[in-house]
C-alpha cells in the first residue's frame, strides 16, 4: 500500500447516526442523504477518490487534455484499491458495521469508495462481468450474527 493510501486508512473510518465516512472526511457535505435518493449514494460519493492521486501510474494526457490510463496501469490501481478495501473492512469489523468497498478502473482513472451495506440499497450490479468499460472489484465485510 503507498504512503498516500496508507494515510488514508490511519484516519480510520467512523459511524455517525446511519452513516459511515472517513473520520477526517465528510465534514463540508449536506446532510445524508442530500441530493441522493438513499444513504448508499450519499456514503458512495463523500468516501470516493480518485486513485491515481495517491498511487504512482502514468497518466497520459490527449491533445484536448483527456486522460489515459494503460490497462496494466489499470491493474495496479485495483491492487492498491483492493489493499486499501481489505483495511476498511477490518476498520469496519472493529465498528461491527457492514461495508462494501468497491473499486474500479477504466481508461480515464481509478476510483475507491465504500458505503454501509443496506437492503434494498445497491449501487453495484450484481454481476461485475458486465461492467463493459470498467474493471471492478468489490470487498464486502459482515459482522457474525
Amino acid at each position: 500500500m503507498t504512503e498516500g493510501l496508507r494515510a488514508i486508512a490511519d484516519a480510520g473510518i467512523e459511524v455517525r447516526e446511519e452513516v459511515v465516512v472517513w473520520k477526517d472526511g465528510a465534514r463540508w457535505a449536506v446532510p445524508a442523504p442530500g441530493n441522493f435518493p438513499d444513504l448508499t449514494g450519499w456514503e458512495c460519493f463523500v468516501n470516493s477518490f480518485h486513485l491515481e492521486d495517491v498511487v504512482p501510474v502514468q497518466v497520459a494526457r490527449s491533445d484536448e487534455g483527456q486522460p489515459s490510463v494503460s490497462d496494466a496501469d489499470q491493474v495496479v490501481l485495483l491492487r492498491h484499491g483492493l489493499a486499501l478495501a481489505l483495511e476498511v473492512c477490518r476498520l469496519a469489523a472493529e465498528l461491527t458495521v457492514a461495508v462494501r468497498c468497491v473499486v474500479a478502473t477504466n481508461s480515464t482513472n481509478g476510483t475507491f469508495r465504500f458505503h454501509r451495506i443496506r437492503a434494498g440499497e445497491d449501487w453495484v450490479l450484481a454481476d461485475l462481468n458486465a461492467y463493459e468499460s470498467e474493471k471492478v472489484v468489490v470487498a464486502d465485510f459482515a459482522p457474525r450474527s
